[in-house]
């Protein structure tokens, strides 16, 4: 597995977020998609393809939270 090199990512965060550092943020990876958990951004990032992510958000789409 190789590790990406996330160091010039543009991080973006849902413009619904209220900005209290408790976030998801999303970057291209000129490859994928790399999430991150806002709270932790020198922690780990998970790493998507764009058919993977493409259909994570088909599936999302419309859901309301609870």
């Amino acid at each position: 597995m190789t590790a990406l090199d996330l160091t010039r990512a543009e991080w973006r965060t849902s413009t619904r977020s209220v900005g209290n550092g408790n976030c998801v943020e999303v970057a291209g990876t000129g490859g994928g998609i790399a999430v991150r958990d806002s709270k932790d951004r020198q922690g780990p990032a998970l790493a998507f393809a764009p058919t993977a992510w493409h259909a994570f958000v088909r599936g999302i789409d419309g859901v309301r939270p609870d």
